[in-house]
């Protein structure tokens, strides 16, 4: 606000200097022209034939008070500055302020700068704005500033990945993204839109899925390691090589747990194997490591490189230095098998960890290793998640309630602010509307339910065989004796297309023509497989 007040203080200066040389320019001409007799200088007037604003101009100048225009009540005139001086000066200051008035916005009774007034209009919200756009021009054309929206846009989580410059109408776009959100809850409350089948290896048994922002990985009983990205709805998955050792020779060990994050891919494996991969730098494993005994639990931090195995009575926590070398940060003993292992995210220093075993929930950290959170003998923990500063587990329970949405129990679980989305150990995936508590739709598989992963606008279902080996199927990779009906499956539902999720193509049936070899008994009559 100085800088600019000086800046004006320049502007008068200069422009009554430019006056007053103008003035002395017009009256030497004249007196070489004509020669008047000289008059006293508080005396001269006018010409008639002088234009109107010299004369005004030079009323100004010469200290005079002309009664050509008044003040404005509204806007008490500025003190004469320089070498004016007088009433002439506060009309000079006036006219300078008119010729401003496009840059100034009325507030009751005193004019603000146009951008004092829009940090004003910052603390607004959209119903507030749009109250003010309804006072007047001047405000409205300030209620609707691309500033003030593009702010709402990005504080409400739309299209944080934009500039301001992006979009020509942020008003109009804050508006679509709001119709799109309801268009999307719709979706969801009706199950409207398309669900698909990530492939899965022919023969092969289905052992774990996890998966992350809407990245899926997978492992099966051939110890294959699989990725698929469902924001492209391009599913052909890459396979994550393990690294094989000179006494390798032989089947792979089938995959116990997998786990994903944004940078890391993680898997244990049957002989107590874990390997780790970077999704930045291809398919090789940046690092491997062994337990003596089988893997019964595997946690990966939802940020960072920090990953935890259980095996036996030991949990042990590896990461990466500074300079990039794998290391173990932390060992711990516990009394009983765990079951369930995880990372609390957010932690500054050494990693903490939380595991479930049988009927009792530990706090592993490095200053008080084996910190009991929970025990109840005869209740075994049956889930477990943890937040930065909160663990959340289910406890397992006797009886039987015959109202019970899933009978068999309830095997995955995960909420948003209006819904809610489970998974039962018969296999049945259900959604829920939170605010209602009434179920809106249900899908039936003939598994377990053993992850649930969704967005706003995406789903992601796994339902996974307990028995690994089942009776008749046999183990070579070419033989098709395992049916689809033992080999579990993953779904991938998109709620943003509008179409019903019976009605849309399975990945069997988008078929090029251009394999060597194929099989058809899996098709089923979902749709028809061509138009011939």
């Amino acid at each position: 606000m100085a800088e600019g007040s000086a800046e004006l203080e320049l502007f008068r200066r200069r422009w009554r200097e430019e006056l007053a040389g103008g003035a002395k320019r017009r009256r030497r001409e004249e007196e070489a022209v004509a020669k008047p007799a000289a008059e006293p200088e508080g005396r001269r007037s006018a010409e008639p034939s002088e234009p109107g604003y010299l004369a005004l101009a030079r009323g100004l100048l010469d200290g005079g008070a002309p009664a050509c225009r008044s003040l404005s009540p509204a806007r008490p005139a500025e003190e004469p500055a320089g070498d004016g001086g007088g009433d002439g000066d506060d009309l000079l200051g006036q006219l300078i302020r008119d010729l401003n008035e496009i840059n100034e916005v009325p507030f009751f009774d005193i004019q603000l700068p146009y951008e004092l007034a829009l940090k004003i209009f910052q603390y607004l919200g959209k119903t507030e704005l749009g109250r003010c756009a309804q006072v007047s021009r001047t405000w409205k054309v300030l209620a609707e500033d691309e500033v003030l929206w593009y702010r709402l846009c990005q504080q409400e989580g739309y299209l944080l990945d934009t500039s301001i410059s992006d979009h020509s109408c942020w008003k109009l776009a804050l508006k679509n993204c709001h119709a799109r959100e309801r268009t999307l809850k719709t979706n969801w409350k009706n199950r409207i839109g398309a669900v698909s089948q990530l492939q899965y290896e022919l023969g092969k048994i289905l052992c774990d899925v996890h998966s992350c922002d809407g990245v899926v990985i997978a492992g099966y009983t051939s110890g294959e390691v699989r990725l698929w990205d469902t924001r492209t709805w391009d599913y052909t998955a890459p396979i994550l090589e393990p690294v094989h050792g000179p006494g390798d020779a032989g089947p792979q060990p089938r995959v116990s747990f997998v786990r994903i994050n944004s940078a890391l891919a993680v898997a244990a494996y049957e002989d107590g194997t874990i390997s780790v991969w970077s999704l930045m730098f291809g398919r090789e494993p940046v690092h491997r490591y062994q337990h003596n005994q089988r893997i019964q639990a595997l946690a990966l931090g939802s940020e960072g490189a920090t990953v935890a195995t259980a095996s036996g009575f030991e949990v042990k926590v590896e990461s990466p230095s500074d300079r990039g070398f794998w290391q173990t940060t932390e060992t711990f003993e516990i009394q009983k098998l765990v079951n369930f292992l995880n990372l609390v995210p957010d932690v500054t220093g050494s990693p903490v960890t939380v595991a479930a075993a049988e009927d009792i929930v530990y706090l592993l950290k490095a200053e008080d290793p084996g910190k009991i959170l929970h025990s109840v003998y005869g209740q075994p923990v049956t889930c477990l998640d943890v937040s930065a500063h909160e663990a959340a587990f289910g406890v397992k329970t006797f009886g039987w309630l015959l109202n019970e949405p899933n009978q068999l129990g309830v095997s995955a679980v995960q909420m948003d602010d209006w819904k809610i989305v489970s998974g039962g150990e018969e296999g049945l995936v259900c959604v829920w509307d939170q605010r209602m508590g009434t179920k809106l739709w249900e899908m039936h598989a003939r598994h377990p339910v053993r992850h649930v992963w969704f967005n706003s606008h995406s789903l992601i279902t796994a339902n996974i065989p307990d028995d690994k080996t089942p009776r008749g199927a046999s183990i070579m990779d070419d033989d098709l004796t395992a049916h689809r009906k033992h080999r579990g499956i993953i779904y991938a539902y998109e709620f943003s297309v509008d179409q019903l999720a019976v009605e849309s193509i399975l990945p069997i049936c988008r078929s090029s023509y251009d394999e060597v070899t194929g099989y058809n008994y899996n098709i089923g009559l979902a749709v028809p497989y061509d138009n011939i």
